[in-house]
């Protein structure tokens, strides 16, 4: 199964990709890729819980025009009701980048 996500910063910087409850703990592959016209864009990859906490995945990575990054090392959290809910922030409003999810 893969869950696909278009990112804009606009109207907000921050996006929810998996909400608490999906059941969506397996993940394989998290693949970004940049797709504004011309710019960079900085992504944070984070999960957070209101009583666990934010624990960041990547922190400010810059993914230059055109670029794509894998992350497929040991990707599993809690995302039971009780668990984790996996956010992406951009740092401009005129970011855009695909989020494509895999897991089993």
């Amino acid at each position: 199964m893969a869950l696909r996500n278009n990112v804009t910063g606009t109207p907000n910087l921050t996006s929810k990709l998996i909400s608490a409850g999906d059941k969506v703990s397996n993940i394989t592959s998290i693949l970004l890729t940049n797709t504004h016209a011309s710019d960079a864009v900085v992504v944070d990859l984070f999960i957070d819980s209101n009583t666990l906490g934010t624990f960041y995945i990547i922190k400010n990575v810059t993914l230059p025009h055109g670029t794509s990054i894998v992350l497929d090392n040991n990707l599993k959290f809690d995302n039971s009701t009780n668990g984790f809910d996996l956010y992406i922030k951009v740092g401009s409003s005129s970011s855009t980048l695909d989020v494509l999810i895999k897991n089993n």
